[in-house]
Protein backbone atom coordinates (compact mmCIF):
# COMPACT_ATOMS: atom_id res chain seq x y z
CA UNK A 1 0.00 0.00 0.00
CA UNK A 2 1.54 3.26 -0.85
CA UNK A 3 0.59 6.56 0.70
CA UNK A 4 -0.74 8.77 -1.64
CA UNK A 5 0.51 12.77 -1.21
CA UNK A 6 -1.82 14.83 -0.18
CA UNK A 7 -1.64 17.41 -3.16
CA UNK A 8 -1.35 21.50 -1.55
CA UNK A 9 -4.02 23.89 -2.24
CA UNK A 10 -4.54 27.71 -2.31
CA UNK A 11 -7.10 29.70 -1.44
CA UNK A 12 -6.85 32.82 -3.35
CA UNK A 13 -9.27 35.44 -3.20
CA UNK A 14 -10.50 38.55 -5.39
CA UNK A 15 -9.96 41.93 -3.17
CA UNK A 16 -10.06 44.81 -5.94
CA UNK A 17 -11.75 44.95 -9.22
CA UNK A 18 -9.77 44.20 -12.46
CA UNK A 19 -11.38 47.99 -13.81
CA UNK A 20 -8.67 50.32 -15.37
CA UNK A 21 -5.87 47.10 -15.38
CA UNK A 22 -4.83 45.86 -18.96
CA UNK A 23 -6.92 43.04 -20.99
CA UNK A 24 -3.84 40.47 -19.30
CA UNK A 25 -4.79 40.94 -15.79
CA UNK A 26 -8.31 40.63 -16.58
CA UNK A 27 -7.58 37.41 -18.16
CA UNK A 28 -5.05 36.11 -15.50
CA UNK A 29 -7.95 36.87 -13.05
CA UNK A 30 -10.46 34.76 -15.26
CA UNK A 31 -7.99 31.72 -15.90
CA UNK A 32 -8.45 31.90 -12.36
CA UNK A 33 -11.71 31.17 -11.91
CA UNK A 34 -12.06 34.24 -10.04
CA UNK A 35 -15.13 36.40 -11.03
CA UNK A 36 -16.39 38.87 -8.51
CA UNK A 37 -14.88 40.62 -5.37
CA UNK A 38 -14.83 38.60 -1.87
CA UNK A 39 -15.39 35.52 -4.60
CA UNK A 40 -12.85 32.70 -3.22
CA UNK A 41 -11.54 29.88 -5.35
CA UNK A 42 -9.19 27.00 -4.47
CA UNK A 43 -6.51 25.85 -6.33
CA UNK A 44 -3.49 22.93 -7.14
CA UNK A 45 -0.04 24.90 -5.46
CA UNK A 46 1.75 24.62 -8.71
CA UNK A 47 4.70 27.05 -10.03
CA UNK A 48 1.84 28.14 -12.88
CA UNK A 49 -0.70 28.82 -10.37
CA UNK A 50 2.13 30.92 -8.15
CA UNK A 51 3.30 32.39 -11.34
CA UNK A 52 -0.68 33.70 -12.08
CA UNK A 53 -1.08 35.24 -8.64
CA UNK A 54 2.15 36.63 -8.79
CA UNK A 55 1.32 38.54 -11.68
CA UNK A 56 -2.01 39.88 -10.15
CA UNK A 57 -0.94 40.13 -6.59
CA UNK A 58 -2.48 43.52 -6.29
CA UNK A 59 -5.69 42.30 -6.89
CA UNK A 60 -5.67 39.12 -5.19
CA UNK A 61 -4.83 37.97 -1.75
CA UNK A 62 -3.57 33.98 -0.69
CA UNK A 63 -5.80 33.06 2.74
CA UNK A 64 -4.28 31.31 5.11
CA UNK A 65 -5.79 28.42 6.81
Amino acid sequence: MSAKKAKKTLRIEQVRSPIGYNKKQREVLRGLGLRKIRHVVEREDTPAVRGMVTKISHLVQIIED
